[in-house]
């Protein structure tokens, strides 16, 4: 008798969870605000450092300009050492989990897992976009007008992956929203 109650309890338990933490994500708000954070966040942290930084570096100048500068070298020595020592690995890895979210999402249809791709795998397009313009930016040794230049084109191709990721995922998620309502008449 003690052991159906414990039963039931616990089975109240799991719905209350999956109530609360629903796992249908286009659906959710939490997911569309959680989108928007990723891609403002991107946008505003050119690599590595906050774009406060470097409108107050081309606006005053002087000791801002030095610190953007050395900011700008301490995040791009940090990230083409971490390319270099496992960037292969990091790489396997990278792709063996957008695969599995891709499989799981695009072919066995599991909502959550298309989500994850759809936030993870244009990120990703991002970082390689961070190890390109700190390989750049290691060869160039910018400074001055040309590091803002370089830095706000980052930002720009930054804003475009965004945008573009942006649409494609609020598409896919009109379409996977209407093919719900469709399912349920």
């Amino acid at each position: 008798m003690m052991g159906q109650k414990q039963k039931a309890a616990a089975l109240n338990l799991t719905q209350t969870l999956f109530e609360i933490i629903d796992m249908r994500s286009f659906s959710n708000l939490w997911f569309w605000i959680g989108l928007a954070i990723v891609w403002s966040s991107a946008s505003h942290w050119v690599l590595g450092v906050p774009n406060d930084i470097i409108q107050r570096a081309r606006r005053y100048g002087a000791e801002a300009e030095s610190d953007l500068e050395d900011l700008v070298r301490i995040n791009c020595n940090r990230l083409i050492y971490v390319s270099n020592i496992s960037g292969l690995w990091l790489l396997g890895f990278v792709c063996f989990i957008l695969t599995g979210l891709g499989i799981m999402g695009f072919y066995y249809w599991v909502e959550f897992a298309q989500a994850v791709f759809l936030l993870a795998f244009p990120m990703t397009l991002v970082g390689m976009l961070n190890v390109s313009t700190a390989r750049l930016y290691q060869m160039e040794q910018s400074t001055g007008d040309a590091l803002y230049k370089l830095l706000n084109r980052h930002r720009m191709f930054t804003q475009f992956i965004g945008m573009i990721a942006i649409f494609v995922t609020a598409l896919w998620g009109m379409f996977w929203n209407m093919r719900d309502l469709i399912l349920l008449q």
